[in-house]
């Protein structure tokens, strides 16, 4: 019988091979059909390639508003430039968290031709009350980057808090938990750790292989973790790497069209009718 304090794994969803921005080619993870069961979570995508022409052409100007975007850099270079004067270096093991609130335009352009550049993107929602919030910005670079150490692990604690180390980055609504999980040995060793009762939360394996009660975690998956229990326990291989994501739901009615995402269609067209008419940002 399974230990009932203990998430399962509910389902593993394979990643879509999508482009977006200029022709980048990425991973789409989670997609629009699971935001609801993923609340308060609308969009996960993972890039990586060593080939320059997968990515060269970058994510040029583009509006948001509604949400926030989290950006995780695992490797590779990447220039943030907005409309409200941000600028900023995405290098490796770098995170730059944006709060689009009443609307933002920025891009995303590499600064690199070839050679490997991969990392994760994350897109958070607000909650009704603060979709029409300014908009916010925050670089942390690597070495600025909270982590937890043990003999066995590395956490990188890019939102929430393990074992008494917290991220840089709070909300109080959605309460985002956001960890990089490394086993840093060459054993097999057990990740345990705790998440709160009714997020919600998934993994996303990216190297090595892992598995929670005698499941395999497989790799380009998300995968996504009971709602009940507050326990995670994760049998990890040698050198593996996993992100782990959780948060609090908003349950309130989602609305997206595009890099918009509002509560109701009729915010979205004004959202459309805002940028169309320069009064997004």
């Amino acid at each position: 019988m399974p230990n009932m304090t203990e998430r399962h794994i509910e389902q593993q969803v394979k990643g879509q091979a999508t482009s977006d921005g200029a022709g980048v080619k990425l991973t789409r993870l989670l997609t629009q059909d699971l935001q609801r069961r993923l609340d308060p979570f609308l969009m996960l995508d993972f890039f990586g390639s060593e080939h320059g022409a997968d990515y060269i052409g970058g994510f040029p100007d583009h509006p948001h508003r509604g949400f926030e975007t989290v950006t995780y850099m695992l490797a590779g270079r990447m220039r943030h430039n907005d409309s409200v004067g941000n600028v900023g270096l995405l290098h490796p093991g770098s995170v730059q968290w944006m709060t689009a609130g009443r609307g933002v335009i920025h891009s995303e352009m590499p600064e690199q031709e070839d050679g490997l550049m991969n990392g994760f993107q994350l897109w958070l929602n607000l909650p009704a009350k603060d979709k029409m919030c300014a908009p916010w910005y925050r670089d942390i670079a690597n070495d600025e980057l909270p982590e937890w150490r043990s003999n066995a692990f590395t956490v990188r604690l890019i939102a929430g808090e393990y074992a008494g180390v917290k991220g840089l980055v709070e909300r109080t609504d959605t309460q985002p938990l956001y960890w990089d999980v490394h086993n840093t040995t060459q054993a097999t060793q057990t990740f345990e750790a705790h998440i709160p009762q009714g997020h919600r939360a998934f993994l996303v394996l990216y190297a090595g292989g892992a598995s929670i009660q005698n499941v395999a975690l497989k790799p380009e998956h998300l995968v996504i973790l009971s709602d009940a229990g507050e326990n995670l326990r994760v049998t990890v291989e040698a050198q593996t790497r996993f992100i782990v994501v959780a948060g609090r739901p908003l349950n309130e009615p989602i609305a997206q069209y595009g890099p918009f995402v509002m509560n109701t269609r009729d915010e979205l067209m004004q959202a459309v009718n805002d940028y169309q008419n320069g009064r997004l940002a």
